[in-house]
C-alpha cells in the first residue's frame, strides 16, 4: 500500500497579555523621546489593532512547548508516541544547540529533533520535510512546533526618523506558539508543495547574528519595507500553475491561508489571486505579524470557528524575507 502523510491536528498557544497599538506607540515614545510617532500610526499604515505578548522571561521554546502540550492533549498522544520533532521559527533562545532539543526536553520527548529556518516560511518547509520523511518510511508521526517572541524587537532603540522607517514594521510583530502533528496515512492528505526564491532580495530584511562580524553595520535589525515588498513581486503568479500541476485550480480551494504581515499586503495577494474574502481567516489586526505561526494560527482559528470540514481543500501560501514563497496544498 502506498504511504502518504496527513496533517491530523493543529493547536496554538496565545499568551494572555494583549498589547494594543496605542500602548505600543506610547511605550515607543517613552523609550525613544527624540523620535516622534503619531498615535494611530500602526492602525493607519498596517491595519494593526493589537498583538499578544509573552510573559517576562518566557522564550520561544516556552511558547512552542505550550502549543506542543496542547496539540498532544488534543490528539490524545503521549510524548513517546512522537517519532520526530522539528522546531521551525525565526527566533530561538540559543545559537547552539538546536532549539528543538529545548522544546523536546520540556515536553518529555526523546525522539530525534532538528531545527528548520527560512524566515516566516519555516513551518511550511518543515511540513515539506515531514511529508517526505513520512512517505519514505523514516518516521510515522512528526510534531512540528514554533514559538515566536518577536515583540522583543520593539525594545530596540531608535535614534532618528531614518531608523524608525527601517524598524516600524517590527512594532507589529507578536508572540505566539503553534504546533502541528503530521502522521502517516493511507489517504493523500498533503497533496503537494511548491517553493520559489528570489535570493537577491535578502538585503531587504536582516536580523544580524551578534556572534558574527558586523558586516552590515552596527544595527541588529534592519528592514527596508519598499525593497522587501519588491522582492516578493510576482511570486504569487506561480500559485495557479503550481495548483494545476497538482490537478487542482483556484476555485477548488475551500480555505486559503496566506502569511499576513499587514492587512493591505494580505488584501493585495488575495486580489491578485482572486481569492474571495470568505475563504480567508483574517488574523493580523488582532495578532499582528505572527511570523512562522501565521499559517498555523489561521488553521487553528478555522477549526475553532467551524470553518473546516473533513475533506476540505486547504492551500497554505507563505511569503518570507530572503525572499521566498511556498505553497502547500492539503486535504483536511
Amino acid at each position: 500500500m502506498k504511504r502518504y502523510s496527513a496533517l491530523s491536528h493543529v493547536a496554538v498557544h496565545e499568551p494572555s497579555r494583549r498589547q494594543s497599538g496605542e500602548e505600543i506607540e506610547s511605550d515607543f515614545c517613552a523609550q525613544n523621546p527624540g523620535v516622534q510617532l503619531r498615535p494611530g500610526t500602526l492602525e493607519k499604515m498596517y491595519g494593526f489593532s493589537e498583538r499578544r505578548v509573552a510573559p517576562a522571561g518566557a522564550g520561544p521554546s516556552d511558547l512552542a512547548a505550550a502549543a506542543g502540550t496542547r496539540v498532544l492533549a488534543d490528539a490524545e498522544l503521549s510524548p513517546d508516541e512522537i517519532d520526530l520533532l522539528i522546531f521551525a521559527a525565526v527566533f530561538g533562545e540559543v545559537q547552539e544547540p538546536a532549539t528543538a532539543h529545548i522544546v523536546a526536553d520540556k515536553l518529555g520527548i526523546t525522539a530525534p529533533v532538528f531545527d528548520v529556518m527560512n524566515a516566516c516560511n519555516g513551518v511550511l518547509n518543515a511540513m515539506e520535510l515531514a511529508d517526505a520523511l513520512i512517505r519514505a518510511g523514516q518516521y510515522t508521526r512528526v510534531l512540528i512546533v514554533t514559538g515566536e517572541c518577536g515583540s522583543a524587537l520593539s525594545r530596540l532603540p531608535v535614534r532618528d526618523r531614518a531608523e524608525l522607517a527601517r524598524l516600524l514594521p517590527v512594532l507589529t510583530v507578536g508572540d505566539i506558539g503553534a504546533a502541528l502533528i503530521m502522521e502517516a496515512s493511507d489517504r493523500p492528505g498533503l497533496l503537494g508543495s511548491h517553493f520559489t526564491a528570489n535570493s537577491a532580495g535578502w538585503h531587504s530584511a536582516v536580523i544580524t547574528n551578534p556572534y558574527m562580524p558586523p558586516h552590515l553595520g552596527t544595527m541588529s535589525v534592519r528592514f527596508a519595507p519598499t525593497a522587501l515588498a519588491a522582492s516578493f513581486a510576482g511570486m504569487e503568479k506561480a500559485v495557479p500553475d503550481a495548483l494545476r500541476t497538482m490537478g487542482r485550480k483556484m476555485g477548488d480551494i475551500d480555505l486559503f491561508c496566506v502569511h499576513q504581515p499587514s492587512v493591505a499586503f494580505t488584501s493585495t495577494i488575495c486580489r491578485a489571486l482572486d481569492i474571495p474574502p470568505d475563504k480567508v481567516i483574517a488574523t493580523f489586526s488582532r495578532y499582528g505579524n505572527a511570523t512562522t505561526a501565521s499559517l498555523p494560527l489561521q488553521l487553528a482559528k478555522a477549526v475553532e470557528h467551524g470553518r473546516l470540514r473533513r475533506g476540505d481543500l486547504v492551500a497554505l501560501f507563505g511569503l518570507a524575507s530572503g525572499a521566498s514563497a511556498g505553497l502547500v496544498l492539503m486535504e483536511w
